[in-house]
């Protein structure tokens, strides 16, 4: 029912809504206050009929009291007799004594006796409420007092039919006065909407031009006089001056001395005491026509001034276009959604596209799906921490290996919201070939020269020092002196070693990557060192995990980082010692991550940052040359992976009872971490 009514009130006009609400607000309040005045009147009447009988009541029992007293039953029967005839309304009177005897009453027909149990209690409120034959009595009661003792009680029926006979008089003359206040009220509420609903409709009129697309519209009323006219000023280079459609305070750049050249709505203040202002100035419907007009012409004026910007924009976006498309850089824009909304001629080109191709599309809808993956989550965690991305990508096509620097920076919008992201690329394939030409060349220019020079001037007589001392080993019988000779063969030996390392590190030659077996190639490594090992009580804990997947690799170059890492771990055990040996897939399981621990004497932590560098060492002098590490760090970065070290070794990189004993110092832990190959990763998951 409720939904129907709704409806009703929504189909009516505005003028019929405003009349019938005013309608039914006046009856309703009309009739409520009608209503309250009519309960106020009727109360005071009542009271006042109550008051007049309790003052009938005790003028009676004053005027009893000497009669009573002296027993003169005439003057009390004339007292009584006197007052019933004298009122209407008052249906009885009779006197008892102390005892609650009858002395005198006006019943004519007989006294009824039940009317002495009604009222008994002096204490009740008066007077009481009866239900009689002639219809409801009020029952005043009024003690005949002398000198302070009670001689009797008056009782008095007051009738309260004539109360009823006023209250009902007085509530239609209160319903009449308030029916011709209510229908004022309706009039003047059809003229009041009439006015308001005319001003209205012409602003409706206005609007519906105005969608119409007629902008040249005035819904305000035209004025007597207008500000030129009052003013008499004359100014005709005044915006103000002929403009019959916007008031003047509603226009920037009047030339009156009190505007001080402000724009609406600061310069309202200074307009309120000019008489232009005073004399124009109208209610607020009024306020809301010209504020509408003022609208109409504003709106106008900026979509003139946009059709301008706009071509200015399209003009500029053309030529921006253009800058885009020459730049031989990769240049592509994403919004919010991955969705490429622009593609550099560059970009599309490379892969084959037209823009067409490109613009609304995805990653999943132009790359193949592991590459669309990665990019999809590189893309979603700059859209979630507004940190741009900067990284080089490589990879093989028919006319050779390519290196592309990439960047990738959010782009935000007015509200310092991401809403975007600006990719560009630029091929630095000739750049990464010139820097490894030229690393090479400088590495091979100084340590070339150095190893060259020390092949020539050390080799030589080291090999002259090796074998001599060597034939005088054969030759001399004297212990003491042999033992010298052996420690001359032994640092000899050293010295080999040392050119030997300086040569590796020096020497540059092409990887051959295939698959290789990351346990396999470790195991390899172990038998061939375990058995030295053994031989300080050094054991090989060797735990791999099964499940994960052969990377792309120099396997020899591998396994020189491997036996490097177990050397460097059994010269820092010395004797008496273990190394852990485990391999396992990264937390983010896009690589691997091999780790050797041991429980030699620890690194300490200024050194740790310096032990990959080249020719550092913390091994006593002719115990290491300090390129064992250096030659491992370039070999896992040309993997694309990256090697560390912590000491002392955290839980995680040791097992479960992992053996602790006085004579074990606090350890290092190697960390190996090499990529997997996309492919290799989603055939691993």
């Amino acid at each position: 029912m409720s939904r129907y009514l709704l409806k009703f009130i929504h189909g009516l006009r505005f003028r019929t809504k405003i009349t019938l609400g005013m309608t039914l607000m006046l009856v309703f309040c009309g009739l409520s206050i009608g209503l309250i005045l009519s309960g106020m009147s009727s109360r005071a009447l009542l009271e006042e009929g109550k008051k007049r009988g309790m003052a009938l009541t005790s003028g009676l029992a004053f005027r009893l009291a000497e009669p009573l007293l002296a027993m003169d039953f005439l003057q009390m029967k004339n007292l009584i007799d006197n007052v019933h005839s004298q009122y209407d309304d008052v249906i009885y009177i009779f006197l008892t004594d102390a005892g609650d005897n009858i002395l005198t009453h006006t019943f004519s027909g007989g006294f009824p006796t039940d009317l002495l149990q009604v009222n008994p209690d002096s204490r009740q409120v008066q007077p009481l409420l009866l239900a009689t034959e002639r219809g409801l009595v009020y029952d005043f009661k009024g003690k005949v007092v002398l000198e302070g003792k009670d001689l009797g009680i008056v009782r008095l029926g007051l009738s309260r039919s004539d109360m009823d006979a006023q209250i009902r008089h007085q509530r239609l003359i209160s319903l009449i006065s308030t029916m011709g206040v209510v229908s004022l009220g309706i009039v003047l509420a059809l003229w009041f909407a009439r006015t308001v609903t005319f001003r209205l409709n012409r602003l409706r009129k206005s609007a519906e031009e105005i969608v119409k697309g007629n902008l040249n519209v005035q819904s305000g009323f035209s004025l007597e006089k207008n500000c030129w006219e009052i003013k008499e000023c004359g100014k005709a280079d005044c915006p103000a001056y002929g403009d019959v459609q916007r008031r003047c305070w509603y226009l920037p750049g009047t030339m009156c001395p009190s505007c001080h050249d402000k724009k609406y709505p600061l310069k309202i203040e200074s307009c309120r005491q000019c008489p232009v202002f005073k004399h124009n100035f109208g209610d607020e419907l009024q306020d809301l026509a010209e504020a509408f007009d003022v609208m109409a012409i504003t709106i106008k004026n900026h979509i003139e001034e946009l059709t301008e910007r706009e071509k200015t924009i399209a003009k500029q976006q053309g030529l921006l276009k253009t800058i885009m498309n020459v730049t031989p850089d990769f240049i592509a824009l994403q919004d919010k959604d991955l969705t490429y909304t622009f593609a550099g001629k560059a970009f599309c080109e490379h892969f084959n596209l037209n823009e067409e191709d490109v613009v609304g599309k995805t990653d999943f809808d132009i790359f193949s799906g592991s590459e669309a993956d990665l990019h999809f989550h590189e893309d979603k965690q700059i859209l979630l921490t507004g940190r741009p991305l900067v990284k080089e990508i490589t990879f093989k096509r028919p006319d050779g290996q390519k290196w592309f620097h990439v960047v990738k920076v959010p782009v935000y919008d007015q509200d310092d919201s991401i809403g975007g992201i600006l990719l560009t690329a630029r091929d630095i394939s000739m750049l990464k070939k010139f820097q490894e030409q030229l690393i090479q060349a400088q590495k091979m220019e100084d340590l070339g020269r150095l190893a060259g020079g020390v092949a020539h001037e050390i080799n030589t007589p080291l090999g002259i020092i090796l074998g001599y001392s060597q034939l005088l080993m054969d030759d001399i019988k004297d212990e003491e002196l042999l033992k010298d000779i052996k420690v001359i063969e032994k640092q000899t030996k050293i010295c080999r070693k040392i050119v030997a390392d300086l040569l590796g590190f020096s020497r540059h030659s092409q990887s051959v990557r295939k698959e290789v077996d990351v346990n396999e190639s470790m195991q390899e490594v172990i038998e061939l060192v375990e058995n030295g090992f053994f031989l300080n009580r050094i054991k090989i804990i060797h735990a791999p995990d099964e499940a994960i997947p052969p990377l792309t690799g120099d396997k020899e170059r591998l396994k020189q980082v491997w036996l490097n890492l177990l050397n460097n771990a059994a010269d820092a055990i010395g004797q008496d010692g273990v190394i852990y040996v485990q391999s396992k897939r990264d937390v983010n399981g896009e690589g691997l991550e091999v780790s050797v621990a041991d429980t030699g004497q620890g690194v300490e932590k200024e050194h740790l940052s310096k032990i990959f560098d080249p020719f550092f060492t913390t091994k006593q002098v002719g115990k290491g040359t300090g390129l064992g590490l250096s030659v491992s760090f370039g070999i896992i970065k040309e993997h694309g992976g990256r090697i560390s070290a912590l000491s002392p070794p955290p839980a995680q990189y040791l097992p479960e009872g992992f053996p602790r004993s006085e004579h074990y110092g606090p350890g290092t832990v190697f960390i190996v971490e090499l990529p997997l190959d996309r492919g290799d990763r989603l055939r691993s998951e």
